[in-house]
């Protein structure tokens, strides 16, 4: 395919065919605001919206202006970013969307941090000339995320993340004219929908329509009650990516500091979701091979392939969308909820504290885990397992709230005994990292034999959805694993049809893994900075002194001392679950619905 030579303001750039305005504006260093647009990375999904029209640009021999994200370059295209003509067409688009938009941005959780304010301050907005009727919509408070479609710009972004990206099919634009929003179907909340909490919606919103629930206060008000005992617990891709709010750059870990931080915070006990993920692996290793076990003897009634399910967004997916699986998945319950389930039993007794007097915050870089926690069966009597969870975003705004001069902080360690981990437990943080952290014990364990070879190059990478053979000593151990949820459709899709030749499949919700969860400091797509975070993750388990599950010494006293041993009667009371059916959103027409 041949180049084309274009010009962009008086800069020429040679494009391949197809590729936008936008896009090869950026090439020569030219800033076109947007408000629509979204980088989707690596994803082979088009994506050309021209909606918003803040983008329009002037092109030579065209008479209306062009949206430059949707509008493809040709060859000796004259393009004009910035024309006085292109500088009021954009401050009249702008003017126009916030005439019908709230004036919050002193209490709005996305103040300093909204796309639609620093396009303003961009275009210099100072007022607005087409005062008139506001929309007005009722809030919607979900466990995890809250929606505010009075603050909704209509730019699509979370529709397309949800349908085309993820496939859970919650969001689409519905009405018309000033009534026009996007909402679940029949304008349900979002908790009697199909919604995951995955959060990507969140990630990609410009405003503040769509915010995570905030718990800071909560945390802060437990802190300062002198009656609670409050444990902290911080997962994998935190550390590789809670920098990047205090402007270090993509990939710099920072486990050391967020500890310190964390002290500063006045947490009384500072551990590690990285203890809890090597027990998931005790656990969910044990598992597989149990089910390969009895599959190799002879058993048909074993279901294979077993699927992780460390990811709450993912297990709220097939929940909805794959009730006939069910009894697919592992029934470990993931690393957040292990920690807590152990925190307020095994710690609690160790520490003389009551359960009700133990307070259990996780640092997440996921939305979904905030209505994980609110799940019934992680709770005794009413009291959950984990009290609150916030996300790498809110852990970041608490800090600066506190004043703490994050980047001068020094490395500390964390507490014992469940803040002590292997390299196993950090790689949960990537796309690939469960499931080899599982083969890295399952070998073991099954052939009787050390692995010398600890790194599984073949487990990882950021392909949507991968494969791999391991060599089980003889035995050609088949493993699927997807990233995003509109893969694991795909690998899911399979199973059902039983055309699936795994044995074991990983699957995590968002894009990247952990790393590019819905909690995390914003990426815009952008592919290099999950690159920079995973390698992070690799680099923190390869200096790890132990980098198997199974050889974590406190992992080993947990079971010597209270567990007895994996897949036990009190292991499984207290580190498994179940899941549920929870069903689909079906449009019943006024005939039917009357004749029934």
């Amino acid at each position: 395919m041949g180049k084309l030579k274009v010009k962009i303001d008086n800069k020429l750039v040679e494009v391949e065919q197809g590729t936008t305005i936008l896009e090869a504006a950026r090439k020569v260093d030219v800033d076109i605001p947007t408000l629509c647009y979204m980088n989707l990375g690596d994803m082979d999904i088009e994506h050309k919206p021209g909606g918003c029209r803040i983008c329009v640009v002037e092109v030579e021999g065209r008479r209306n202006l062009a949206p430059s994200c949707a509008t493809d370059c040709y060859d000796g295209m004259n393009v004009k970013t910035h024309s006085i003509r292109v500088m009021n067409a954009r401050r009249t688009v702008l003017e126009l969307m916030i005439s019908d938009h709230p004036f919050e941005c002193l209490t709005c959780a996305k103040s300093g941090n909204c796309d639609l304010q620093s396009t303003a301050i961009k275009l210099g907005i100072r007022e607005i000339n087409y005062p008139g009727e506001k929309s007005t919509y009722k809030p919607d408070f979900s466990p995890a995320i809250i929606r505010e479609m009075d603050k909704c710009i209509m730019c699509r972004r979370c529709e397309k993340m949800c349908n085309e990206v993820q496939t859970v099919g919650v969001l689409s634009g519905i009405n018309r004219g000033f009534e026009a929003v996007v909402a679940p179907a029949f304008e349900r909340d979002l908790d009697h929908s199909e919604c995951t909490y995955c959060g990507q919606c969140v990630a990609v919103c410009p405003t503040a329509a769509l915010t995570e629930v905030d718990h800071t206060n909560q945390v802060l008000r437990a802190l300062a009650d002198p009656s609670k005992t409050v444990v902290v617990q911080t997962a994998p891709a935190v550390r590789a990516a809670l920098g990047e709010e205090f402007g270090m750059e993509p990939g710099t870990l920072v486990t050391g500091k967020m500890v310190a931080a964390l002290r500063q915070l006045e947490f009384d006990y500072v551990f590690d979701t990285d203890f809890a993920a090597d027990l998931t692996i005790m656990e969910e290793g044990a598992e597989i091979l149990s089910r390969l076990s009895r599959h190799l003897s002879g058993d048909t009634s074993v279901k294979l392939p077993i699927l992780t399910s460390c990811c709450p967004g993912w297990v709220s997916f097939f929940e909805h969308h794959f009730p006939d699986l069910l009894d697919v998945p592992s029934t470990a319950r993931s690393p957040q909820q292990m920690f807590g389930s152990i925190a307020k039993t095994y710690f609690a007794e160790k520490i003389k504290t009551d359960r009700k007097d133990m307070v259990v915050v996780s640092i997440m870089p996921c939305v979904a885990k905030k209505y994980e926690c609110t799940r019934e069966e992680f709770s005794v009597d009413g009291n959950p397992d984990v009290d609150y969870s916030i996300s790498t975003r809110e852990l970041a705004n608490l800090i600066k709230r506190a004043n703490i001069d994050f980047n001068k902080l020094p490395d500390e360690e964390f507490d014992a005994p469940m803040g002590e981990s292997t390299g196993a437990g950090v790689i949960f943080g990537a796309t690939g990292g469960v499931i080899e952290a599982a083969v890295r014990s399952a070998y073991e364990l099954y052939t009787k034999e050390t692995l010398e070879k600890v790194d599984f190059e073949q487990l990882r990478g950021m392909e949507g959805i991968r494969e791999a053979t391991v060599d089980f000593n003889g035995f050609p151990l088949k493993i699927g694993i997807a990233n995003g949820l509109g893969n694991a459709r795909k690998l899911l899709d399979e199973v059902r049809s039983g055309k699936s030749e795994f044995h074991a499949i990983e699957i995590m919700a968002c894009p990247g893994g952990c790393i590019g969860g819905g909690g995390q400091p914003l990426h815009h797509g952008n592919s290099a900075i999950l690159k920079e975070r995973q390698k992070a993750i690799y680099r923190e388990d390869a200096n790890k002194p132990l980098r198997k599950s199974h050889e974590n010494p406190s992992i080993i006293k947990l079971y010597e001392e209270y567990l007895g041993e994996p897949l036990g009667e009190k292991a499984h009371h207290l580190l498994h679950t179940k899941y549920f059916r929870r069903g689909r959103t079906i449009c019943i027409e006024p005939d039917v619905k009357e004749a029934e």
